[in-house]
C-alpha cells in the first residue's frame, strides 16, 4: 500500500508539474510529496524528475513509466473498490437540511446505497444548526456557518445565494442600493441563519440586523413569499434562478454580494476515518459536481 501511495504522489506531480500543486490536491505537504517520489525512485532505481528551482519536468524514464503506472493504479483501485463494495458494512446516521436533502442529498445517498448494499443509513432532514458530536450523527450536511469543537469540516462545493425581491415590492418600497438601507425594508428571515445578513464589499464585510416581516425555516417557502411581494430575501441562487429569469424576482444590490457560504460535511473527529464515512463523503463530493446549485 505504501508503494501505491508513492505512485499516486508521482502521478499527481507529473500531471500538475509541481510538488506543491500535488500536495494541495492530495491534502499533504510538498516535502512529503517529494519524499514519496524519492522513495519510489529509490525503489525502482530510476530518476523520474528533473528538479530545478523553477520547474519540475519528467525525465525520459519518467515519461515512459507515467502511462503504465496510470493503468496499474486504475486496475488496482478497481480491484480494491470492488472488494470494498462487496464487503463494506455498517450503519450511518446522517443529517441534512431540508432544501439540500430534497434537491440533492437524498438522491445522492440513494445512489450510494445502490453501490454499497451492505451499509444502512438513517437520513434525517433538520433545518437548524446541528452538532453531530452531541446529537449522535456520523455526518451532518449543510451550508450553515456554525462550527463545533471536536468536529471536522470538509468543504464540498460553494453554495451561492442572492438578495432578491418581487418587482411589485420594489415599485412600492424602492430598491436598496447599499446594506445600510435594508433596515428600512421588510425582510424575510431564514431561521437557521438568523436576523443578521452579511454582505461583501471592497472594504470588507458589512453586517446588517434586519427587520423580519416573516420568519421561516424552509428556503422554498421563503422564495415563494418573496415572489408574493412580502419583502427582501436572501435566497439560494438555484431556487431563485427560474423566478429571476421569468421576471417574478429581481436581483438587487449586486454591488454588495451576499457573504459566500459552502455546502460542507461535518463529521465527529473520532468517526472521520470509518471506511463507510470516508466512502460516503467521497461519493457525495463526486456527486456534488452536478448538484443543482453548482
Amino acid at each position: 500500500m505504501t508503494l501505491l501511495i508513492d505512485i499516486k504522489a508521482f502521478l499527481a506531480s507529473a500531471r500538475l508539474e509541481s510538488f506543491s500543486a500535488a500536495a494541495r490536491e492530495i491534502g499533504t505537504t510538498p516535502s512529503i510529496i517529494s519524499k514519496r517520489v524519492g522513495r519510489l525512485e529509490d525503489e525502482i532505481g530510476l530518476k523520474l524528475f528533473r528538479r530545478t528551482t523553477r520547474a519540475l519536468t519528467l525525465t525520459p524514464e519518467g515519461e515512459g513509466l507515467q502511462p503504465r503506472l496510470q493503468e496499474l493504479v486504475a486496475e488496482l483501485e478497481d480491484v480494491l473498490f470492488n472488494q470494498e463494495r462487496v464487503g463494506m458494512r455498517g450503519t450511518l446516521r446522517v443529517r441534512s437540511t431540508t432544501t439540500m436533502g430534497t434537491a440533492f442529498v437524498g438522491a445522492s445517498i440513494n445512489r450510494f446505497l445502490v453501490k454499497y448494499p451492505g451499509i444502512t443509513i438513517e437520513l434525517l432532514l433538520i433545518d437548524r444548526p446541528v452538532n453531530p458530536l452531541e446529537e449522535g450523527f456520523d455526518v451532518s450536511l449543510g451550508a450553515l456557518p456554525q462550527s463545533f469543537g471536536g468536529v471536522i469540516e470538509k468543504p464540498i462545493s460553494p453554495y451561492p445565494r442572492v438578495l432578491v425581491a418581487a418587482p411589485g415590492y420594489l415599485e412600492k418600497h424602492g430598491s436598496p442600493c447599499e446594506p445600510a438601507e435594508i433596515v428600512n425594508h421588510d425582510c424575510l428571515a431564514f431561521v437557521p441563519v438568523g436576523h443578521t445578513w452579511t454582505f461583501t464589499s471592497p472594504s470588507g464585510q458589512i453586517s446588517v440586523d434586519i427587520r423580519a416581516h416573516y420568519t421561516v425555516n424552509d428556503s422554498r417557502i421563503m422564495v415563494d413569499a418573496a415572489i408574493n411581494g412580502l419583502g427582501l430575501a436572501i435566497a439560494p441562487e438555484f431556487l431563485a434562478r427560474e423566478p429571476i429569469e421569468d421576471g417574478r424576482l429581481v436581483r438587487i444590490m449586486t454591488d454588495y454580494p451576499v457573504m459566500p457560504i459552502w455546502f460542507k460535511a461535518m463529521i465527529p473527529r473520532h468517526k472521520s476515518l470509518r471506511p463507510e464515512v470516508v466512502a460516503l463523503i467521497d461519493h457525495i463530493q463526486k456527486d456534488a459536481e452536478n448538484a443543482p446549485w453548482v
